[in-house]
């Protein structure tokens, strides 16, 4: 499909910054695993400190890569399957803000001053250039999901008999659950944090902001994973050779995620003493509920490759595995999305881990939590985001992906270092080790009385793991930049490979309306978070001073 020249040059920008920053986010992904293993027994390297690093590659990682991505290929679905460009003024806006909020809140942690790590909840205490920066990106991000809306109802009004693209329903159920979500995270940010940074206001209320937090941080996970997902349905088939099992299950599993995705935050304040237990149980339950779309899926999506081996031929129970396109350079993006599926099987599974009551209080925060996060963060949603970058970088530039070998082979030696990585922080989890600590200066330095020699082997396997993603992510950089510099070789185009359902399906009226699922969304997010804000309320006493991460002292009473 031809494409526009503002939107080119747009989405290419979505796609360029974000993957630019992403070098020094992978950078210092592996300078933590440096840090922790006690190879460096130090608090900075090069002027950057352990908790500034720690607060780059969290933010530019999970907060940044994903968000950038998750609106250029919103813009590109929205636009391949309604055949209409969203709005040029609105686009142009979104990346404007998105881009200045990024620089913002970038020079704020550069600075030194916003050292908060990616979940930045109080005491910790930024600049409020983070805060803003932050807020700014969150509300570019806004601005397309409005254009999209609109776009969608022009196209229904058109279509009225025909099922709506499995890829559309997910696009909008993903940036549905992300424009709730953050609505919490925005009056945190800016009713609680940003006059707390300012010093218009001396103490917070904890409790209230981590709950407004989590009302934003866990739905944010599927805001992650739900491009994913709509690779997973509309284009891993038809790279496998094959067509999708069934697209209704697709949009089952798409409504499941709206109206699960956010009344489940509490379940990372297990620990927090003034939320109340009824309010536990009730979110860990509902918790437990989201594993159905990812079975349903895992089960559509297995069928579908089983199909498309059958179809080459492949006999026997599980002999038809070997049939499917590994390692192919003309359809590298089946290796991208199989990897990131491979690495959610081990990622859903430990996840179940925290949505228990019982277990989470064994493995809240130790090491264990960042190495489930990195078989989903760093799994599916990494190589996909991975992968389909590159993918559109070429057809949007015209530009033949530079050393294919390379590419190619990217998505496999990734998948081999989160493996070992996850293996030994979740070891290490299991016998205590503790996450975002620098434990080159206690517990991995053996001229330390904290030195603990339990935690070595599993510290090594992180370090070793991690430097396998290291290079992993270099060679990517040398893939994708190198294709940025090529030579243009064909005119720019959008054409997203697109699967074909195997059975045909009629149109289901309930699984293709918003409004009923839209309505149990709320009610079941109203009947969760309410209690859950009034034990935020009533149940804390006093409220705290800033800190930072490095002082034990509050900042106020320097």
């Amino acid at each position: 499909m031809q494409v526009s020249r503002s939107l080119r040059t747009i989405l290419l920008i979505e796609l360029f910054v974000p993957i630019l920053l992403l070098t020094i986010g992978i950078y210092h992904g592996l300078m933590q695993v440096i840090y922790r293993s006690g190879v460096i027994q130090r608090t900075s390297v090069a002027g950057l400190d352990y908790y500034q690093g720690l607060t780059l590659h969290g933010v530019i990682n999970a907060i940044v890569l994903t968000t950038f991505f998750a609106v250029a290929f919103g813009h590109a679905t929205m636009f391949f399957y309604t055949k209409r460009e969203p709005n040029r003024t609105a686009t142009f806006l979104s990346m404007l803000l998105m881009v200045a909020g990024t620089g913002l809140a970038a020079a704020a942690i550069l600075a030194g001053k916003a050292s908060v790590l990616y979940t930045f909840y109080p005491p910790l205490k930024a600049h409020p250039a983070f805060y803003i920066g932050t807020a700014m990106l969150i509300i570019g991000s806004w601005i397309p999901y409005l254009d999209w809306i609109g776009m969608y109802l022009r196209w229904k009004k058109e279509n009225p008999n025909e099922s709506t693209p499995v890829a559309v329903i997910g696009t909008l159920v993903n940036f549905t659950i992300w424009f709730v979500c953050t609505l919490a995270v925005a009056y945190e940010v800016l009713v609680m944090l940003v006059p707390w940074s300012l010093g218009w206001v001396q103490e917070i209320n904890i409790m209230l902001a981590r709950t407004l937090f989590w009302f934003f941080g866990h739905a944010l996970v599927y805001f992650w994973l739900l491009p994913s997902y709509i690779m997973f349905y509309t284009m891993l088939p038809k790279l496998a050779g094959g067509k999708l099992y069934s697209g209704n299950a697709g949009r089952i599993a798409f409504f499941i995620f709206l109206i699960l995705s956010i009344p489940i935050g509490v379940h990372h304040q297990f620990g927090d003493p003034s939320i109340g237990r009824g309010v536990k149980i009730t979110q860990s339950i509902l918790t437990f509920g989201v594993a159905i779309p990812s079975f349903i899926t895992a089960f559509t999506i297995a069928a579908s490759l089983e199909y498309a081996a059958r179809l080459r031929g492949a006999k026997g129970l599980w002999s038809w595995i070997w049939k499917l396109p590994f390692f192919r350079k003309d359809v590298f993006l089946f290796g991208y999305l199989i990897n990131g599926l491979i690495l959610f099987i081990f990622g859903g599974l430990t996840g179940l881990v925290n949505a228990s009551y019982s277990l989470n209080n064994v493995v809240h925060n130790t090491s264990f939590i960042p190495g489930h996060f990195h078989l989903t963060v760093g799994g599916p949603v990494f190589l996909a985001i991975l992968g389909m970058s590159i993918y559109m970088l070429s057809q949007l530039s015209g530009k033949r992906i530079f050393a294919p070998v390379l590419n190619t082979i990217v998505p496999y030696l990734w998948t081999v270092g989160v493996l070992i990585f996850s293996a030994g922080l979740m070891y290490g989890g299991l016998i205590g080790e503790p996450r975002r600590t620098n434990m080159g200066l206690t517990y991995l330095n053996p001229s330390s009385e904290q030195f603990n020699p339990y935690w070595v082997v599993s510290s090594m396997l992180g370090l070793a793991g991690g430097g396998i993603m290291f290079t992993a992510g270099l060679l990517y950089f040398i893939s994708f930049f190198g294709t940025c510099l090529r030579r243009r070789s064909a005119e720019p185009v959008i054409d997203l490979p697109v699967s074909e359902t195997l059975h045909e399906e009629r149109r289901v009226p309930l699984l293709d309306s918003f409004r009923p699922w839209l309505a149990i969304m709320g009610l079941i997010i109203f009947l969760t978070y309410a209690p859950a804000i009034s034990d935020a309320l009533n149940n804390t006493n006093r409220k705290a001073p800033p800190y930072k991460p490095t002082d034990p002292v509050p900042v106020v009473r320097k």
